[in-house]
């Protein structure tokens, strides 16, 4: 059970859920901003506000990332911190951030993998239109174009997006997620601006990052198990939403075919331009790749009420416009404490499946973890054999995808830290550095030190 030298070790964050100093040194206000301090739609009324005050304390997490011997640490830019308006006037002080950030990480030996979207969209571009225009894709060029041309001398990877699937439907379609909206023309909409966003700012990057930077972006590829005589009809309906709709267009070159039909009731595509599939389907030299867990699917037969625990939050409205016949069943145990099931053996399959259909296309697997209801000891220690046996157990998975010859170059574990889980608050932890959050202290987990023997050692064993 040996990975190679050249397999990357990592770990992951994202900008709202860490950083904090939302109206310092001319950040200007998020989707997540507003959504947050929306009542109602986040647990407790928690938000992103203060976090856990990354911005003030990056010395001390990327000491910690050099004490865990991580080797790569895949982060997000905050976009409002960047272009506090969306468009237009650049705000130096967001740059000095990340470069400060940047040039820590290569300090100390640490690969920097940016991500130029983590759901962070400035408020400004919501209030025109937000994902649903083509204007946001435009302008998500042109603040990736200013960030490459800032830190593109230093940075190894830039990732444009991550998991446009939950931007696109959890935000616009069964609004769990901001803006909190709940339209299904609009998710598509969403889907095709997100898409197309990727294409534009990878364009936009290669002219001006450094020549042997790397391109990428990652999916949450869904994986879904079929249940009964109807259960293949119904994975095919959601893999043409879930999958289908970002692998085609940004890989192939197209939308599928069932995709357009499934939510052909819905919208004709129109909203594509000529061309734009063109811009698309660029080169990546990575597709990241985020799991967690899996669905159990079959479609509805009209009777008793439609069972929806898809795992991505209670709502009135969809999560799968196009697609409201299909039924997602509950899981077996185990399950974490986001009620994800434990199914190590769909990240193997998901990874074989991709790298038969793409044998040319090296993957990374960008965010891998668990959360689970820590406990501090009486010796102050966190004795979290859970989450230890969760990364143990997947990333078993990957060394098996990589004896099977599919090219998987690297794991990333969410999280580093515990941080604000979306609309769940404070009340998941996810990271391996447990944040006690009235004194912001950071505390390692046993699955912390444990990973850092993995890393430093290149075994499970």
């Amino acid at each position: 059970m040996q990975f190679p030298a050249e397999f990357v070790f990592g770990s992951a964050t994202a900008s709202y859920q860490i950083e904090g100093a939302v109206h310092e040194d001319g950040r200007g206000p998020s989707i997540w901003d507003t959504f947050s301090h929306t009542p109602g739609k986040v647990l407790d009324g928690d938000t992103g506000d203060v976090a856990d005050d990354h911005y003030h304390r990056l010395d001390e997490d990327l000491d910690l990332m050099a004490e865990l011997g991580l080797e790569a640490y895949r982060f997000s830019i905050a976009w409002p911190r960047i272009v506090p308006a969306g468009r237009g006037a650049v705000n130096q002080a967001g740059l000095d951030f990340y470069s400060r950030l940047v040039d820590g990480l290569l300090a100390r030996n640490i690969r920097p993998v940016a991500t130029l979207y983590h759901w962070d969209l400035p408020q400004a571009l919501e209030d025109e239109g937000g994902w649903t225009v083509r204007g946001t894709a435009e302008a998500f060029a042109a603040y990736a174009r200013v960030v490459g041309e800032a830190l593109g001398d230093r940075v190894h990877t830039w990732t444009t997006l991550n998991e446009p699937w939950c931007s696109a439907y959890l935000g616009y379609s069964s609004g769990v997620h901001a803006p909190g909206r709940t339209d299904p023309l609009a998710a598509l909409q969403a889907v095709h601006h997100l898409n197309l966003a990727h294409g534009l700012a990878l364009r936009e990057l290669r002219q001006v990052v450094r020549p042997d930077a790397q391109f990428s972006v990652t999916l949450n590829l869904h994986v879904f198990r079929p249940v009964g005589a109807s259960g293949e009809a119904a994975r095919s309906k959601v893999d043409a939403l879930a999958n289908g709709v970002f692998l085609g267009p940004m890989l192939e070159g197209a939308y599928p075919a069932e995709s357009l039909e499934v939510t052909s009731s819905i919208t004709d595509w129109s909203f594509v331009r000529d061309g734009d599939l063109e811009l698309i389907r660029q080169p990546i030299d990575v597709l990241g790749v985020n799991y967690y867990s899996t669905n159990r699917v079959s479609l509805w037969d009209g009777t008793g009420e439609l069972q929806r625990a898809d795992g991505h939050g209670a709502s009135s409205a969809t999560a799968w416009p196009g697609a409201d016949d299909v039924e997602f069943l509950p899981t077996d145990p185990p399950h974490t404490d986001m009620g994800w099931n434990i199914d190590p053996q769909g990240l193997e399959d998901l990874l074989v499946e991709l790298g038969q259909r793409y044998p040319d296309q090296p993957l990374m697997v960008t965010e891998n973890g668990a959360a689970f209801p820590d406990v501090v000891a009486e010796d102050g220690r966190i004795h979290d054999a859970d989450r230890t046996d969760y990364v143990r157990r997947h990333l078993r998975a990957v060394l098996n995808v990589r004896e099977k010859g599919v090219d998987v170059r690297g794991y990333f574990l969410w999280s580093l830290l515990d941080n604000f889980e979306w609309s769940y608050g404070y009340s998941k932890r996810f990271g391996i550095v447990r944040v006690d959050y009235e004194t912001l202290e950071r505390t390692p987990k046993d699955s912390a030190r444990w990973y850092a023997s993995v890393v430093r050692n290149r075994s499970l064993d």
